[in-house]
């Protein structure tokens, strides 16, 4: 289905929905979508033409008085998008787990809504089923997560540090990040490092100049721990600030040892991630994950001996797996009971070797689960502390992180609430500036791959002491 919008402010999010009904576009309709705007009455008009026929469906909204430019831009959104999924859900037959949510953050798009005093909290989940036409499910859902995010603060001289290292052993089939395979970047490592130094210095600088708080570290990737033993200690060495949540991920099994995990540990790191995805191993062979499950085992135990607080993720959807060897997998995660758990959708991005080739992804079975999942995980003590959402994602679902025992990753909350800024270090990385008072943020992204980082180093210092001056 394609949408052609006569207002390009709101094409993206309209196309983005039109997309949830329809991932193959196998659907040939054309949406001409075009609206009005008299007094403070406003009129969406939709046509639907398909093979010639051209039926038309029309509404009208008032918009209320008082609101400020952005706003109005936001609330005629939603009805241009309400509009959009009544439409589209009569006529396929169809409704969307999020209705005519297409955002990344629903727990951001409903919090602020609180925050204008539009919501009370305790009625959210109405909300979001009558206003927008989320199932019954996912709108309780946010609402639990909602509930867990109390550790949430917004001051300006609060940032998280982010530093990235995108370089995994091997590429798998559904990834579509820029993330560089080992073996043909291994002679690049040493000056990446040396220039992701340089980087955190004038960080440190640059929080130390503009009295910065740092609340959280997090190393991310890629797989960080495709770094050697020396080469983590070096990084690490460079990073000692106070913080009481100081986040690594190992992410594959294959590459964590008991020298790296010493390094870690003697820095102050104390959360890790270990991620199977699956515990079926033809799966890990068919997706390129070159690991088993002794090395995932071995890892994970090693990990509880050096008292690391552990996430572990799974993949809904994966290619070749139906529901009971999703089961399974859940099943023996429970048995391994880390504090965290991120449940994700499969998502087939263009980037992704897997985009070519879909048909062994049981996609009807994916919906199943996810639902399995947040149930089991819940009944075995498991809350959800946050989620986001993705294009082209399956089914239009999510990706939800789950946490027991009061181990809440306090930078996942900040990142996907956009309530922190971040200083992001590294190719691909992302900084991100919050200005809370203002209700709004700023982005300034590194170079994304690794050898222009490298020869644009003095660039991306400098780019980057001017985005936070």
């Amino acid at each position: 289905m394609r949408v052609f919008c006569e207002s390009k402010d709101f094409q993206n999010d309209m196309q983005d929905l039109a997309n949830f009904f329809d991932p193959d576009e196998s659907i040939a309709f054309n949406i001409h979508h075009s609206d009005r705007t008299l007094d403070s009455t406003l009129t969406s008009k939709i046509m639907l033409e398909n093979n010639g026929d051209v039926k038309e469906y029309v509404k009208f909204f008032t918009i209320p008085v008082g609101l400020s430019a952005l706003r109005e831009k936001s609330v005629k959104k939603s009805f241009f998008k309400n509009h959009l999924y009544l439409v589209l859900s009569a006529v396929l037959k169809k409704s969307l787990p999020w209705g005519s949510l297409t955002g990344v953050r629903p727990c951001k798009f409903m919090r602020e809504m609180v925050e204008r005093g539009e919501v009370k909290e305790h009625i959210v989940p109405e909300v979001l089923m009558k206003e927008f036409f989320v199932s019954e499910d996912k709108a309780k859902l946010v609402y639990e997560i909602m509930k867990h995010q109390k550790c949430i603060i917004k001051n300006d001289k609060l940032v998280d540090l982010f530093i990235n290292i995108p370089i995994c052993p091997t590429r798998c089939n559904y990834c579509s990040f820029i993330s560089n395979e080992l073996c043909k970047i291994a002679g690049k490592v040493d000056v990446y490092l040396d220039c992701l130094l340089k980087e955190l210095k004038a960080v440190k600088n640059l929080i130390a100049d503009k009295s910065y708080i740092v609340r959280t570290i997090y190393i991310g990737g890629g797989t960080p721990t495709v770094l050697t033993a020396k080469q983590l200690d070096r990084l690490l060495g460079e990073i000692n600030y106070p913080v009481s949540e100081f986040t690594v991920e190992c992410g594959r099994a294959d590459t964590i040892t008991r020298e790296k995990l010493e390094v870690l540990k003697r820095h102050n790191v104390n959360r890790i991630s270990i991620n199977p995805q699956t515990f079926c191993e033809s799966t890990l062979k068919r997706i390129g994950r070159k690991q088993t499950n002794k090395q995932i085992f071995d890892a994970y135990m090693l990990a509880m001996e050096f008292g690391f607080i552990v996430n572990m993720d799974m993949i809904a959807g994966l290619p070749g797996e139906k529901l009971g060897i999703f089961k399974r997998s859940i099943n023996t995660l429970l048995e391994l009971s880390p504090e965290n758990i991120t449940v994700h959708t499969l998502t087939i991005k263009n980037g992704a070797s897997l985009k070519e080739d879909r048909s062994q992804v049981a996609e009807k079975d994916v919906p199943k689960m996810v639902d399995y999942a947040e149930k089991v995980l819940q009944q075995n003590g498991y809350k959800p502390y946050y989620i986001y959402r993705q294009k082209h994602q399956i089914g239009g679902l999510e990706n939800v992180g789950y946490f027991r025992d009061g181990h809440i990753c306090i930078f996942n909350i900040d990142s996907m609430e956009d309530v922190s800024s971040v200083i992001g270090v590294g190719a691909g990385a992302i900084s991100k500036r919050v200005f809370n008072l203002e209700n709004r943020l700023e982005r300034e992204p590194n170079c994304k791959f690794i050898e222009d980082y490298i020869s644009r180093i003095d660039e991306m210092v400098e780019k980057k002491v001017k985005f936070f001056s």
